[in-house]
C-alpha cells in the first residue's frame, strides 16, 4: 500500500481507534472495581463544588457529566479516560501536520507515544493526570498557532484551554512558565515590538479560574497544602536536594527507554545540525524540555519528591521534537524493525496490564463494591433509627466512595477520616463501619 496523505490518515485513525477499544476492553473484562483514583473523584463528583482537598474541580466535572449519562458502568470511564487520551493523539498529530512536510513524519510522531506507559499502561486509570491531557495538548496546538497566525480567536482559545487545564492540575503551572519564557523570547526577536495579541489570552484564562481562585481563598488554600504536603516539603534533610532530584532523573530514563529503543530502529546516526534561529526548534524545545527542567529544578532547590504519574502529560510533544531533530537521518528501509517492535509493545502492555489484573487478586480493582453497596443498602434498610432513602455516605474516599457509587440512590458523598455512616437527606445517620 502506497503511503500517500490519504492512507496516512487511515492508518492514524486505525491506530487511535485500536487504541481505544482495547484500552476500554482490557480492563473492563479484568477489574472487578474501578481503580482508586477514579472512585475518590466521582465521590467528588457527587457533592460538586469548585474545588477539593486536593486537586481543582475539573476531573470531577467531567466524570460527573458521564455518571449522569451513563451510572455506575465501569466500562463507561475506561471509555471516557480513553477518550481523553486518544484526543490528545489527535491534537498531536494536527500539530505534527503544522511542522512536518512528509505527513509520514506526523503518524510517526504519535507512534512513538506507544513507548511510554503513561499513554498505555497507566490510562484505565481517569484521573487528574489523564483528565489534564488533552488540555495540556490543546493549549500548545494554539500558542503554536496564535504566533504562526497571530490571529485573536487563537490566543484567545489558548488561554481557555490553559483555564481548563489549570482547572485540572496546579502542575499545569510548569507548562504555563515554559510558555512565558517562549513568549519573552519572541518579543525578545521582534525587538520588543508591542503585541498586545498574547495579553488577550489572559483574559478567558482569568474568567476559567476565577470561581476556583474564590474557593481557593475561602478555604484556606487547602489544595496547595495538600499539594505541598505530597511533595514531602515538610522535611528539611539536606541530602534531599539531591536525592529526589536524581531519583526523579532516573525514573525519567526508566520511563524512556522503550521510547528510545523505537526512535533507535528509525534513526540511522543519531547526528543532526541544530539550529537556534529556528523557531520551530526553539519552540518545541521550550513545550517539551523547559517544563522538565523547571520540575526538575523545584525538586533540586526545595529538596521535595516529583511523583512520577504527575510527568503524564509532559511528553507528550516528545515524538514531535525527536522527529523534528532527526528528520534527515530517519531510514525507510529500518522501518520492518520499528514496526515490529511498535506491535509488540503495542500487545504486550495491554496483555500485562491484563495479567496483572487476574493474577493479583489483593489490588484496590479486586475491591467486591457492589456487594458492598448491597451489604450497606440492606443494613439501612433494617435500622429503625433513621427513615427515608439514602441521601448522603460519610466517610474516606475508598470506602464511602464506593457506596456513592455504587448504591442506586447515588447518595452524596461527605468526607470523615475515621468512621463510615449512612445518612437520610436530613443527615440524621447510622454508623456502618
Amino acid at each position: 500500500m502506497a503511503l500517500n496523505k490519504k492512507n496516512l490518515n487511515n492508518l492514524f485513525y486505525i491506530f487511535v481507534s485500536t487504541h481505544l477499544i482495547i484500552w476500554t476492553l482490557i480492563p473492563a473484562l479484568t477489574n472487578n472495581n474501578l481503580p482508586l483514583d477514579t472512585i475518590e473523584h466521582l465521590a467528588w463528583g457527587s457533592n460538586l463544588d469548585w474545588g477539593f482537598n486536593k486537586h481543582p474541580p475539573m476531573v470531577a466535572f467531567v466524570l460527573e457529566i458521564f455518571y449522569q449519562i451513563f451510572g455506575a458502568q465501569d466500562w463507561a470511564y475506561y471509555l471516557l479516560s480513553q477518550i481523553f487520551v486518544v484526543f490528545s493523539f489527535v491534537v498531536v498529530f494536527q500539530l505534527a501536520e503544522e511542522f512536518f512536510k512528509n505527513k509520514f513524519f506526523s503518524l510517526l510522531s504519535v507512534l512513538l507515544l506507544e513507548g511510554i506507559c503513561f499513554y498505555n499502561f497507566t490510562t484505565p486509570e481517569f484521573n487528574v493526570n489523564v483528565c489534564l491531557m488533552p488540555f495540556w495538548a490543546l493549549t500548545i496546538l494554539y500558542l503554536w498557532r496564535s504566533f504562526k497566525n497571530n490571529k485573536t480567536t487563537d490566543w484567545l482559545l489558548m488561554g481557555f484551554f490553559g483555564g481548563l487545564g489549570f482547572m485540572s492540575k496546579y502542575l499545569f503551572i510548569y507548562l504555563g512558565l515554559a510558555i512565558d519564557l517562549f513568549i519573552i523570547y519572541m518579543l525578545y526577536k521582534n525587538k520588543f515590538n508591542f503585541n498586545f495579541k498574547p495579553f488577550i489570552s489572559i483574559i478567558p484564562f482569568f474568567i476559567v479560574l476565577l470561581p476556583h481562585l474564590i474557593w481557593l481563598t475561602e478555604n484556606n488554600y487547602i489544595t496547595i497544602t495538600y499539594g505541598l504536603h505530597r511533595t514531602g516539603s515538610e522535611d528539611p534533610n539536606i541530602l534531599n536536594h539531591i536525592k529526589h532530584p536524581l531519583i526523579f532523573l532516573s525514573k525519567q530514563i526508566g520511563i524512556l527507554i522503550p521510547f528510545f529503543l523505537m526512535l533507535i530502529f528509525l534513526i540511522k546516526k543519531f547526528k543532526s545540525k541544530i539550529n537556534f534561529k529556528d523557531d520551530k526548534l526553539l519552540f518545541l524545545i521550550t513545550i517539551n524540555i523547559a517544563p522538565i527542567a523547571l520540575i526538575f529544578l523545584t525538586s533540586m532547590i526545595l529538596g521535595v519528591k516529583i511523583r512520577t504519574m504527575w510527568m503524564t502529560p509532559f511528553y507528550l510533544f516528545f515524538g514531535i521534537l525527536v522527529i523534528y531533530i532527526f528528520q534527515s537521518q530517519i531510514n525507510l528501509n529500518k522501518l520492518k524493525n520499528f514496526v515490529t517492535l511498535f506491535i509488540i509493545l503495542f500487545i504486550f502492555s495491554p496483555f500485562a496490564y491484563a495479567y496483572v489484573s487476574i493474577s493479583k487478586t489483593d489490588k484496590r480493582t479486586d475491591y467486591p463494591g457492589k456487594k458492598e453497596a448491597e451489604k450497606a443498602k440492606l443494613f439501612y434498610e433494617k435500622q429503625n433509627k433513621v427513615s427515608g432513602k439514602i441521601a448522603f455516605v460519610k466517610g474516606n474516599e475508598w470506602i464511602a466512595g464506593n457506596l456513592s457509587y455504587h448504591l442506586e440512590e447515588r447518595p452524596k458523598w461527605i468526607y470523615d477520616k475515621n468512621n463510615t455512616f449512612i445518612c437520610n437527606k436530613d443527615l440524621e445517620c447510622i454508623k456502618y463501619k
